[in-house]
């Protein structure tokens, strides 16, 4: 039993010991400086027959998380990363997709079913120092703005990504945007996953077009969470989503896929 522990106390500090080297070495060499970009695997969806347009802003374009911590600079460039993932995503939920400067150049385009603005509101990380050596974590939320075809904005949906990787070796920058890529893709996968059962993912499986609602949703409640995790992430296989509803939704069928127990997509009035 002393064995055991002494073996236990002393591997726990070998990797502070490897995580405050790393540190200091990134002081060193200028900080960390990484550009995630998500690669979804083929979802099983079916396609909702929609016409809908994309919106980036140009904030979301420029997107970079600076921040000064122990005296390392950590540059995170979600931008190109972000706009690549969310025109996949318009593309694997809907029958077309365009993509448009503003929502007023895609205001009034014929056929045009809904035009989303997505936004990154916060990213959030913590590093192995902060896990005793352990893993990384980052969370990001996002608020994606869904306008009618005639440029009125109809409401507003929020999901938060959740990311996290081991930490090995020296190296931070590539555990950082590992768990940003897996930040991602689980924001991505919840999307996919629960769209279709808000209620303007039923009108767009109709091929309707979005109107501003007038029932308000529970708002989500936010937050950051980092869970200690005891091995490295697995990539998730093909996300599976629900069925778009008939003319006469019934009630949705809970999801099975572990993603979808864990997702947080809402809508909220503005």
């Amino acid at each position: 039993m002393q064995t055991s522990t002494l073996v236990s106390v002393v591997g726990r500090h070998a990797l502070l010991i490897a995580g405050f080297a790393a540190l200091v070495t990134l002081a060193a060499c200028g900080g960390v400086q990484v550009k995630p970009s998500a690669v979804l695997p083929k979802p099983i969806v079916v396609t909702l027959p929609a016409h809908v347009g994309l919106v980036i802003p140009g904030d979301v374009r420029n997107y970079v998380h600076n921040e000064t911590r122990w005296g390392v600079e950590w540059n995170v460039a979600l931008g190109e990363g972000h706009r690549k993932l969310m025109l996949e995503v318009l593309k694997d939920e809907f029958s077309e997709v365009r993509e448009y400067k503003d929502v007023e150049s895609a205001r009034g385009t014929p056929d045009l079913k809904a035009i989303f603005e997505p936004r990154i509101e916060t990213f959030s990380f913590v590093t192995a120092r902060e896990t005793g050596g352990r893993y990384y974590a980052v969370t990001i939320r996002y608020r994606i703005d869904v306008y009618s075809p005639d440029g009125e904005k109809a409401d507003s949906l929020t999901l938060t990504g959740y990311g996290n990787a081991l930490a090995k070796g020296m190296s931070s920058g590539k555990p950082l945007e590992a768990a940003s890529v897996a930040a991602m893709r689980d924001a991505a996968a919840k999307f996919l996953v629960q769209f279709p059962e808000q209620s303007m993912g039923e009108r767009l499986a109709r091929n309707e077009p979005v109107i501003l609602e007038t029932k308000s949703a529970t708002a989500d409640a936010g937050g950051i969470e980092t869970v200690p995790i005891e091995e490295a992430t697995v990539d998730a296989g093909p996300v599976i989503a629900p069925a778009p509803p008939a003319a006469t939704p019934a009630p949705p069928t809970p999801a099975t896929s572990p993603v979808a127990q864990k997702a947080s997509l809402t809508a909220s009035k503005r």
